[in-house]
């Protein structure tokens, strides 16, 4: 299983390069970062210097969305970057939390967003498209050039789009159920496409937090049982509180939720996340030690999981890179 580090691009920028490249040095094989231009740093104008500073780590958006960015750029953006390094990109993509919903926009539909998929796939590995009525095609992509496009979902039309048109899965939460349930679901789509599921890279997002206290540290994680209850909130909204689509260990936290201010998202101190029951938060994320840890990660590896990418938005960011280094990743 690869290890992975998920960073917001909060300034100074040099930070977030500086534990990229750290992150490298102590084993783990993949940096990324949000891609919400309004809340944080342009995470585009990041990535090279972490590239020119790596030599293996692989970078991308968890996640970019086909709303705040036209098709054609973010092909070209990792064309260039790959041309310059390397293949050592990956496009994460979705239909847009953050990025559009604090401009007051709504996320796209599932539609558009397997529509973008394919033409930012062909464009940057160099094959011609067509758009709007026009063949469109990147000249200069050199031949063999190569970009993995990930997707991140939740609800049953979602997870049947990863089956059918994504070369990887990012599930944003890593509850042993609700991986089971979505990465069977994920591989039923794809065999039911005449697609080798196996083919399929699975990648749990989740916070990771090492500590003994976990109280302290259910409280610095409580965030993410927000974020990811605003993608829930959507779910409900289409397939009802009671749903055989949507399992109850996914949708029957939110009960309690009663908005959610973006102006706070992804920090510790969002107070838009007090109806998170200590339950979620164990179930969603990984806390405590490193060998308590080790445990769950060897259940997600069991169900198919190929990465682990941590979400290191708390008191401990540092700690827990350098506790995942000496005590995680060696182990896996």
């Amino acid at each position: 299983m690869d290890i992975g580090l998920v960073l917001q691009t909060d300034p100074p920028a040099q930070t977030v390069v500086d534990l990229m490249v750290r992150a490298e040095e102590l084993g783990f094989s993949h940096g990324w970062t949000f891609d919400s231009h309004v809340l944080w740093q342009e995470p585009y104008v990041i990535y090279p210097r972490i590239l020119e500073r790596t030599s293996r780590l692989i970078v991308g958006p968890m996640v970019t969305n086909p709303a705040t960015r036209d098709w054609t750029v973010i092909a070209s953006l990792h064309a260039t970057l790959n041309e310059m390094y390397g293949n050592r990109t990956v496009c994460g993509i979705g239909r847009g939390d953050s990025a559009v919903r604090v401009q007051g926009r709504h996320p796209t539909t599932l539609a558009r967003l397997e529509e973008s998929m394919h033409v930012i796939r062909e464009l940057a590995e160099g094959r011609a498209v067509d758009l709007h009525d026009t063949t469109v095609q990147i000249p200069w992509v050199p031949a063999g050039a190569s970009l993995p496009v990930w997707m991140a979902g939740y609800g049953p039309k979602a997870l049947d789009l990863v089956g059918r048109a994504a070369d990887g899965f990012i599930l944003q939460l890593a509850d042993p159920y609700l991986v089971e349930w979505t990465v069977k679901t994920v591989r039923s789509s794809a065999e039911a496409a005449g697609r080798d599921p196996s083919e399929i890279t699975i990648c749990v997002a989740a916070p990771a937090y090492a500590g003994s206290d976990l109280a302290h540290a259910r409280d610095q994680c409580r965030w993410f049982g927000g974020m990811v209850g605003n993608h829930v909130a959507d779910l409900v909204t289409r397939y009802g509180e009671s749903s055989e689509a949507v399992p109850v260990e996914l949708s029957g936290y939110i009960k309690g939720r009663a908005g959610y201010d973006y102006s706070h998202h992804g920090r510790a101190h969002n107070r838009s996340t007090g109806f998170v029951p200590d339950e979620v938060v164990d179930r969603f994320c990984l806390l405590g030690p490193p060998a308590a840890q080790l445990e769950k990660l060897a259940q997600l590896r069991e169900l198919g999981v190929d990465q682990f990418a941590i979400y290191a938005m708390h008191d401990a960011r540092e700690e827990t890179v350098e506790a995942y280094g000496r005590s995680v990743i060696p182990q896996l």
